[in-house]
């Protein structure tokens, strides 16, 4: 139960927005849904209007996503920097606990965004000419998918145009998107396994049938999928999550092949194909396609900022007919001022600039882990991903190893770790060494520090 107080100088929405906010970072868990407006309205006897502000606030700061006639849900998308805060903020109950070292796989070092760069443009682009009266583009700002269609083309291959991308406020987002819009054609959905859990768990909340599909060392096996009744399918062909591994062409082909045949969508998240440090990345499974059974999703969460909060999805002619005559083509999911920074961001070439600069340093920060693995875990471990991504998985080489007691261990020396069975749903197990949050010195003496617990591991 909250506490409430009527007499307060704060008002009721803002006590119960940071009440809510506080048992969110404490006890709630990705995907969990809150209570709905009216149940929190009826207990707390509060008006709905009052409810509906705090859970805007909530939803404005990026705690929860709404879905469509079901209600609120825990965001996964800042959730990691929550568990953060739960151990870092003060209560009156509990003593802060700073961490020494977050290996988290999906992080930026806060140096490396431009912000001198970000802000000039900024200021640039807020002027007189952008009317902050009206509803802007729901699809997204014309310029920025102009941008974006020019880059996808030269640099994945994308057959696109600006006129089917559609602005979307990152992954969680554009699957939903999906998800609403394919609902009325088919009911059944196939992801990779191990693969990624939000994936799943949107498509489940929307009513689908899931079914799993086996992964192997060239990515999703085709031969299970057709065995399934799925009509849609999620995979991460250039850089398969959580395993590492990438589709050849072979099996693009025949993947594309089955889906066009029984009439199907494929959705090709390219999640981190800009960072590839080893080759380049195999060109997109859309253009293959020519984009009539593939769905093209991308963001700027891992060379740019998560914090920006923006991505992008490219769709079939059929699928934007539908999106035209939804309510959700009326409605943008990103601020104009963000796309209309990050359009002049790419327009004056500081986006490929940028790119090549974050190539340089993460394959830098890439060898650095890989190095000081190999220099301080030796034998005991083995590499099973790397060359792509900011992280690289490592699973142990001998017996006895204890993955609880490896969490116990640092959880109590203030390291973070992060497995991949938390995020992968299946038996599979490996351990994601992130670096992308650390500075490029700071690696070597990161990992140092995590080969004493991971020594101690090992069962006696």
């Amino acid at each position: 139960m909250y506490v409430l107080d009527a007499k307060s100088k704060t008002p009721l929405h803002i006590q119960l927005y940071k009440a809510i906010k506080e048992d969110i970072i404490a006890n709630y868990k990705v995907g969990d849904k809150l209570p709905s407006i009216r149940k929190v309205a009826t207990l707390y006897n509060l008006s709905k209007n009052t409810v509906e502000s705090a859970y805007a606030q909530l939803y404005a700061e990026g705690y929860v996503q709404s879905r469509a006639k079901s209600g609120y849900y825990v965001s996964e998308l800042f959730f990691d920097s929550f568990r953060v805060e739960k151990e870092t903020v003060p209560t009156s109950n509990a003593i802060p606990k700073a961490y020494r070292y977050d290996f988290f796989p999906a992080q930026l070092h806060r140096e490396d965004f431009p912000l001198k760069t970000w802000k000039r443009l900024y200021t640039k682009v807020v002027t007189d000419e952008v009317d902050f009266g009206a509803y802007p583009d729901g699809q997204g700002e014309l310029v920025l998918r102009e941008q974006i269609a020019a880059y996808l083309r030269s640099s994945r291959g994308v057959v696109c145009s600006a006129e089917h991308i559609i602005i979307t406020n990152g992954f969680i987002g554009a699957m939903e998107l999906i998800a609403k819009l394919l609902k009325e054609r088919y009911s059944d959905f196939a992801q990779e396994m191990p693969g990624y859990h939000i994936a799943r768990k949107i498509f489940d909340a929307y009513g689908y049938t899931i079914h799993p599909v086996g992964v192997d060392a060239q990515g999703l096996k085709i031969e299970e999928l057709k065995k399934t009744q799925a009509h849609i399918v999620y995979i991460t062909p250039s850089h398969q999550y959580p395993t590492g591994v990438a589709m050849p062409i072979a099996r693009r082909q025949q993947l594309i092949a089955h889906m066009q045949r029984i009439s199907g969508v494929i959705i090709e998240d390219d999640y981190d194909s800009e960072l590839a440090y080893y080759t380049r990345p195999i060109p997109s499974l859309q253009g293959l396609d020519g984009g009539s059974c593939v769905v093209y999703l991308g963001t700027f969460a891992k060379a740019l900022s998560p914090a920006v909060r923006v991505g992008y999805m490219v769709v079939p002619e059929w699928i934007h007919t539908l999106y035209k005559e939804s309510y959700d083509s009326h409605f943008s999911g990103v601020s104009i001022t963000t796309q209309l920074t990050l359009a002049a961001f790419m327009q004056e070439g500081h986006w490929e600039r940028h790119l090549r600069r974050m190539r340089t340093l993460n394959k830098k920060k890439h060898n650095a882990m890989k190095e000081a693995i190999v220099t301080h875990l030796g034998n005991s471990c083995k590499i099973i991903a790397e060359g792509g991504g900011l992280s690289l998985l490592i699973v142990p080489t001998k017996e006895g190893f204890s993955w609880q007691k490896l969490q116990v261990l640092a959880e109590q020396e203030g390291i973070v770790i992060y497995l991949a069975k938390e995020r992968s749903g299946t038996a599979f197990e490996a351990l994601r060494m992130g670096f992308g949050g650390f500075r490029l010195e700071e690696i070597d003496e990161a990992v140092r520090a995590f080969a004493k617990v991971w020594f101690m591991a090992y069962l006696a």
